[in-house]
């Protein structure tokens, strides 16, 4: 639960770079394979925490709405 906790408050962007070097890290073989599980599980909560940012990002881009002033961005829930 603390880990969820601490992705919450994670940019797109920042999790994303620590997903890329868990990627290389594990690509590379260091570490043991206690740590190569560790970051596995890792990776799988940042690649989960990044979709769900982008999701977020997608509903609020297909929200703008064309209305007579121009584009307006229409609450998403």
């Amino acid at each position: 639960m603390a880990v969820q906790r601490e992705l919450g408050s994670l940019s797109f962007e920042d999790a994303l770079q620590e997903l890329e070097e868990i990627v290389r890290s594990l690509e590379a073989g260091k570490g043991s394979l206690a740590q190569a599980i560790g970051d596995y599980e890792r990776g799988a909560a940042l690649r989960q925490h990044c979709e769900r940012k982008l999701a977020e990002a997608e509903a609020k881009v297909q929200a703008i709405v064309e209305g007579s002033g121009g584009p307006t961005l229409r609450d998403v829930e």
